[in-house]
């Protein structure tokens, strides 16, 4: 086997009962790194020093990544203009928080006939929200119901943090 030994640096090609003596000598383990190299690696180290670094680098891992979370706004073919146009502001404020929005469009009964309708529903949502959104996943037909995705674009401006700050902006403006 390969040896590597506790700084660092390449032993050599050594029988396995002189990298155990290596190890015992240096008081750390011998540990097995690349078992299917020709011919196979082996580290001096202290093994319980690696897996706790390892699963340290892993909780690291683990809080930088970013959840994104889905909200979804169910509308049906005979809803008004005016209830969607609270969902839109809902979704609209959802996506200026970065997350996406999944609209739904549930068909009973014969609705499913007049897919069309729904398809310009979603189409006028998509319109009014597309200065802070992009259309991830365009409107395709789902069992009963219709949807489709929005993400927030990249170009959209985040809200202001204090409504002093967006009386300045709007100052700012004129």
């Amino acid at each position: 086997m390969r040896l590597i030994d506790a700084k660092g640096e390449n032993v050599g090609v050594v029988v396995t009962r002189e990298a155990l003596r290596i190890a015992r000598e240096a008081e750390l383990d011998l540990v097995e790194v690349a078992p299917n190299s020709s011919p196979p690696v082996c580290r001096v180290m202290d093994f319980g020093k690696f897996l706790y670094e390892r699963e340290k680098k892993d909780r690291e891992a683990r809080r930088a990544q970013t959840k994104v979370e889905i909200k979804e706004i169910r509308l049906r073919p005979k809803t008004t203009e005016h209830h969607r146009d609270f969902k839109v502001d809902d979704a609209r404020r959802w996506l200026d928080h970065n997350m996406k929005v999944r609209v739904t469009i549930r068909f009973r009964g014969r609705e499913i006939t007049y897919p069309e309708i729904a398809l310009e529903d979603l189409r006028e949502i998509a319109q009014a929200l597309s200065d802070v959104s992009v259309v991830e996943q365009a409107p395709a037909i789902e069992g009963r119901g219709m949807s489709m995705m929005l993400a927030p674009s990249k170009a959209s401006k985040k809200k202001p943090a204090t409504p002093e700050e967006g009386a300045e902006e709007q100052a700012e403006e004129q």
